[in-house]
């Protein structure tokens, strides 16, 4: 009997010395994610030495005095940056338009998912950077239906103008430029960066817009473009569609922000 009491009491020390066992509190349910972010509106306005673009109606007159209409102008904007005023840069995923003065509504642009802020200044691609141009069938600006893509190893054209000059060696008259490339020298993909006049103030409730001028006289200019006797056409990658994408990279300028 005395035994038995001294094992009772044994026991119940032994009990008494170990620790609580500690459970671990429900998980919280997860918190609503609350999107705050708002969107940037771009209003491109294609003009050819400051008149504006119309397709097969108007004639022009370059720098070098040829005189051309248009029939197609197109190209490609993409890799959209937008740079705050505290130094923040904000990339726009999956970013890319084609512009077609054909299609009044590729002449708008809605740059997404912006996080609120006041942005003073745009930096993008003219062209499709080298990833999309080997990533295999695409859809969308990038569909090959738009009459934008050569093949897997030249990929895409970066810009696409044709018209008409009497000045043109071709039996139709015709003026033509294709101007592509991705990897090598000669490619035709350029870097825009402009600085706003005044700030971009995004939120979620308000979407400013940005006037975005270009000017295709630009294209056009010596010492990289002759004249259209000389360069009627132009459809493969060389030292002259290089020299034409030095130029229609100082096609763009900013005519205002309106917030």
């Amino acid at each position: 009997m005395k035994n038995g009491i001294l094992f009772l009491l044994a026991s119940l020390a032994l009990l008494s010395c170990k620790k609580d066992v500690i459970v671990p509190p429900e998980p919280l349910p997860p918190l609503n994610y609350i999107d705050t972010t708002g969107f940037l509106e771009i209003h491109v306005d294609n003009v050819v030495n400051g008149a504006p673009l119309s397709l097969g109606t108007t004639t022009y007159v370059s720098s070098f005095t040829d005189t051309f209409s248009v029939d197609i102008l197109k190209y490609y904007i993409s890799n959209v940056q937008l740079v705050s005023a505290n130094g923040y840069t904000y990339t726009e995923a999956d970013s890319y338009y084609l512009v077609n003065e054909a299609n009044p509504n590729s002449l708008h642009l809605m740059i997404k998912k912006v996080p609120p802020g006041q942005y003073t200044s745009i930096r993008f691609l003219i062209g499709v950077d080298s990833a999309k141009n080997v990533s295999g069938a695409q859809d969308g600006a990038l569909d090959p239906i738009n009459n934008m893509f050569w093949d897997w190893n030249t990929g895409y054209i970066m810009a696409k103008m044709e018209g008409h000059s009497p000045q043109s060696t071709q039996p139709t008259k015709k003026i033509v430029y294709h101007i592509g490339g991705f990897a090598d020298k000669f490619k035709g993909i350029r870097y825009v960066s402009l600085n706003f006049p005044n700030t971009a103030n995004t939120a979620k409730t308000h979407t400013p817009i940005l006037n975005l001028e270009a000017d295709l006289y630009k294209w056009f200019l010596n010492p990289n473009f002759s004249d259209f006797n000389t360069s009627s056409v132009i459809t493969g990658i060389s030292y002259e569609s290089s020299g034409m994408a030095d130029n229609y990279a100082n096609m763009f300028s900013v005519t205002s922000v309106i917030n």
